[in-house]
This record gives structure tokens, C-alpha cells and sequence, in this order.
């Protein structure tokens, strides 16, 4: 990112890549990440834990995230909460975009 105070069309920043997951890191502060997330159809994240609450907007196609096994399909406009220390995974049911924010806190 250049500048703090440009505008950027958020959705366009990350291109899909045939078989491939893209992410680019907006913020990284020791207090949390922003960052936007590519993934072509078929591609995910296998079952982790994060030690902070995350948030996913989706802001193109369609993804099925899991979270403690329970599956969540969220298409353009939703979003959804990872708990802290829940077992999640993201698999792309069309290829989809997401960006992901993770605040960095024990509270």
C-alpha cells in the first residue's frame, strides 16, 4: 500500500490464480492483520486453531467455512466470526475472495 489515505477498490487487489489460494497482507500491526484472500474454486485452508477472534467478509463468489465441524456456506455481502482456539477450515465452493481480519488481543 502507498498511502494510508488513497481509496482502492478492495475486491480488485487480489487476482485469481487457477489451483492456487492469493492473500495479500493489508495491515500488519502487532495489535492485529488485514488480509485480503484469493482462492480459485476447490482450494481452502485445512482444520486450524488461531489464538484471536477472526472475522471473514466475503466480497466475491461463494465459500463453505467450517468452524468447531459445523459448516457455514457465505456468499458476497456475508461474513462470519472465528472464535479464538475453535478448530476452523475455508474451502472455496466457487472461487471467492475474502478478507480477513484478526484482532490481536486475550480479552
Amino acid at each position: 500500500m502507498t498511502s494510508e489515505t488513497e481509496s482502492y477498490a478492495l475486491a480488485d487487489m487480489a487476482d485469481y490464480q487457477e489451483g492456487s489460494v492469493v492473500s495479500k497482507t493489508i495491515i500488519n500491526k502487532k495489535t492485529g492483520t488485514v488480509t485480503l484472500f484469493a482462492f480459485y474454486k476447490g482450494q481452502g485452508l485445512s482444520e486450524h486453531k488461531a489464538p484471536y477472534d477472526a472475522m471473514v467478509q466475503v466480497l466475491d463468489g461463494m465459500a463453505e467455512i467450517k468452524i468447531s465441524g459445523k459448516p457455514h456456506q457465505l456468499t458476497k455481502g456475508e461474513m462470519i466470526i472465528m472464535p479464538a482456539n475453535e478448530p476452523h477450515a475455508l474451502t472455496a465452493i466457487d472461487s471467492f475472495k475474502m478478507l480477513l481480519t484478526m484482532i490481536k488481543s486475550n480479552e
